[in-house]
């Protein structure tokens, strides 16, 4: 079984790590839509961009003063947890060291009175997604969500009858009305299929995958193409100052769903693509995975 302690000091680890610096496939993006731009003010904020990452990680400093709500997918061989409840609160304890240590913004509040609990936990925050496969590890994933991004989601109950055509411009136009407000450039997270709340989680999962890794399935992945394509043609580019560079990928996942239903949700990730995770194994080896 994986211990408590083991828990909490990775957890700790992924949110710093998170918070204070861009995953690989992220930098690459980021370097490439600086050299794809040709005109002075989206080339200088893709600068200033790339600048920010710098000093984040050069002085161990959150890359943005919104480090989010937490949010955590754990994945793998369940049966390495003893105690659910106990792992749960290894977790807790990480995000409330790295909320104090990082340090994180306090940013979890109660939806009415909107108290702030002041440690980034709360009822049902940080949310915790379990997937699991036989694997001998436990992967957890840490991924923080700033408002900017996550207050441009959207869910639509398409008819079947607008099919392909109309999920295309559901998502387009979720993009062209987001305009600069979720920090752009972004990564674009499509839900299709399922129902309502399947299709908003797949959307969010979808932006678990590294910048530039294509759905297996051909179909989807020609779609993510076009989708990226339409989008960076909207010209809203970096911070929505205009610019070639709007999106730096689009990932699509989808789930079957009802004969008369055809839900389509978009979730929108900032520029920083925070993410971080790392595999536990049963006899106490861990591993840090890139992208």
């Amino acid at each position: 079984m994986i211990d408590k302690e083991t828990v909490e000091n990775r957890v700790f680890e992924l949110l710093k790590k998170a918070s204070t610096g861009v995953p690989p496939d992220v930098r690459k993006a980021l370097e490439n839509a600086h050299s794809r731009e040709s005109e002075v003010v989206p080339k200088m904020q893709m600068k200033a961009i790339l600048k920010n990452v710098e000093v984040a990680e050069t002085n161990s400093l959150p890359l943005c003063q919104d480090t989010g709500v937490h949010i955590f997918f754990v994945k793998g061989n369940l049966k390495l947890i003893d105690s659910f409840s106990e792992f749960e609160e290894s977790i807790r304890n990480g995000l409330k060291r790295a909320t104090e240590e990082v340090p994180l913004r306090p940013n979890a509040v109660h939806p009415i009175t909107r108290k702030n609990s002041g440690d980034n936990t709360g009822v049902r925050m940080p949310y915790i997604n379990y997937i699991p496969t036989d694997d001998p590890w436990l992967e957890i994933t840490a991924f923080p969500k700033g408002a900017g991004s996550e207050n441009m989601s959207f869910m639509s109950m398409l008819t079947p009858s607008q099919g392909l055509k109309g999920i295309k411009k559901f998502v387009l136009d979720c993009v062209i009305r987001s305009g600069g407000k979720p920090c752009t450039p972004t990564v674009i997270g499509v839900g299709i299929g399922g129902t309502s709340d399947i299709a908003m989680h797949i959307a969010k999962e979808a932006l678990l995958r590294p910048i530039g890794d294509r759905h297996p399935e051909k179909d989807m992945a020609e779609l993510e193409e076009e989708l990226l394509r339409a989008m960076n043609e909207t010209g809203i580019g970096p911070m929505g100052l205009g610019g070639k560079t709007t999106v730096l990928d689009v990932h699509v996942e989808y789930a079957y769903c009802h004969t008369a239903s055809l839900p389509v949700a978009v979730n929108t990730q900032c520029w920083t693509g925070r993410r971080a995770r790392a595999r536990i194994y049963e006899n106490g080896k861990i591993e840090n995975m890139e992208g």
